[in-house]
């Protein structure tokens, strides 16, 4: 790990507060970064084409999700090994990661592009999509299908860097590809009036171009996460621990995407205004979730690497100091966000009735988002920790459970988009009790076994 000593950063040893603040940032702002880029496509839509086909892209947002969580939810696991066997100084398992998990993404994302052609518009048509849109959004899935092996290139790629403390990188190389996406944008919307296909054929390409900067680092980086064609192959043994790690949260990803596109058909229920101004809602929602992400991947890194080390009590202040920033980050941003509402929402649609509907989720969500990263962070250092399945356990049953049983239980007795919206934080306050006393049950026994050690 010689290569790159300037973007790293020394999780085990030094104080963590400014450590962690030097890590998040970059992450979060490659996050923002690749929300604004996408914000962009939105608004070029609203501006140059039907307020129709902003409704068609959002129309496809659970299901690209869907599509995308379970080998999101492995690069978690790829993650946290990789952090763990850099922080324990074991360069044979890291390798054998580096090359299962990019063999992973290059195989498992040519799968999940064929599967995601195949089921594109059956699954639109499931959801309950607008006829009026269901077209464009089936277009749009098919066009974007073609990239998912360049996205999930990328997202595992980027898991190795952050492993090894460097954020900066995924920022520069998420820039680079951003605008190269805002360009394509401009040129097909505008110029070659191509509307919903132009801003999926905008996204594939820089995708595919943010998946090229990080394989080609990891193909220069000399040391033992150097990527090497000629190595890539399956070791069981780290596919083994990726999978028990990662599966869980792939699996947890895939039911929130699930428990989402729920929530997406009773959305598309309330009309195509109804989606429009939903789907505007959710490109600034994306922003305010970046603080709760970025943490939950610090929290991830922090708690994996200090845990290979032996250094417990670093974990526990690396989670404490991760729930502080992201509540701060996030109330920030979803304040921010709320008070400026209708502005914002007038970049993407001017239809006052549109800005009304995302007016509600701005409301309901933007003011309690700090909850959902409280809730992440807790999950994540669980992940970090190795915990997985747990507590995939309670979010499937806390988070996606109890929204499917909101809609079809408790929508239906005030059938209002305030009804609907109102599932989200009380979801995140149950999960935050029940995993974060387990959370707090681990780390006491791990206090303890390993004062028995000394």
């Amino acid at each position: 790990m010689a290569d790159g000593k300037k973007y790293r950063i020394d999780m085990t040893s030094g104080p963590l507060l400014g450590k962690i603040i030097r890590f998040s940032l970059p992450l979060m702002a490659a996050n923002v970064m690749q929300l604004l880029f996408h914000a962009v496509g939105l608004i070029v839509l609203g501006r140059f084409a039907h307020g129709e086909a902003i409704a068609a892209v959002g129309a496809t947002s659970g299901l690209t999700l869907l599509i995308l969580n379970i080998f999101l939810g492995l690069a978690t696991g790829v993650n946290v090994l990789a952090a763990r066997y850099i922080g324990s100084k074991d360069v044979r398992k890291v390798s054998q990661t580096v090359h299962t998990a990019m063999a992973v993404a290059l195989y498992g994302g040519v799968v999940m592009s064929l599967v995601s052609l195949l089921i594109a518009k059956p699954m639109l048509r499931l959801m309950a999509t607008p006829e009026n849109i269901i077209n464009n959004a089936a277009v749009y899935m098919w066009i974007y299908s073609l990239g998912v092996p360049a996205v999930i290139f990328y997202n595992f790629g980027s898991a190795i860097l952050r492993a090894d403390g460097d954020t900066r990188r995924p920022l520069v190389f998420m820039v680079i590809a951003g605008v190269v996406n805002i360009m394509l944008n401009l040129f097909f919307v505008v110029l070659c009036k191509m509307d919903v296909a132009g801003v999926a054929l905008a996204a594939m390409i820089g995708s595919s171009v943010s998946a090229f900067l990080v394989m080609r680092v990891l193909l220069n980086t000399p040391g033992c996460w150097k990527l090497e064609w000629k190595k890539l192959k399956f070791h069981w043994d780290a596919l083994k621990e990726m999978l028990k790690i990662g599966l869980p949260a792939g699996m947890q990803g895939a039911m929130f995407s699930i428990s989402n596109i729920t929530i997406q058909s009773a959305v598309n229920s309330f009309g195509w205004q109804a989606i429009a101004g939903n789907t505007a809602a959710l490109s600034l929602e994306g922003i305010v979730y970046v603080a709760c992400s970025s943490y939950y991947y610090t929290a991830i890194s922090f708690a994996g690497q200090n845990h290979g080390a032996g250094r417990i009590d670093r974990v526990i202040k690396s989670v404490f100091y991760c729930a502080l920033c992201t509540s701060i980050a996030a109330t920030v941003l979803g304040w921010s966000c709320f008070l400026g509402g209708r502005t914002l929402l007038g970049f993407y649609n001017s239809d006052p009735e549109a800005i009304q509907w995302g007016m509600i989720r701005l409301r309901i969500l933007f003011t309690s988002y700090f909850l959902c990263g409280l809730m992440d962070v807790v999950s994540g250092s669980l992940r970090g920790l190795g915990h997985s399945f747990k507590p995939m356990l309670v979010i499937m049953m806390g988070v996606c459970g109890l929204r499917v049983v909101w809609v079809f239980w408790v929508l239906p007795c005030k059938r209002t988009m305030e009804t609907l919206m109102v599932s989200y934080p009380v979801s995140w306050i149950l999960v935050i009790l029940i995993n974060g006393a387990m959370l707090f049950y681990i780390c006491r026994k791990m206090l303890k076994q390993q004062a028995k050690g000394r």
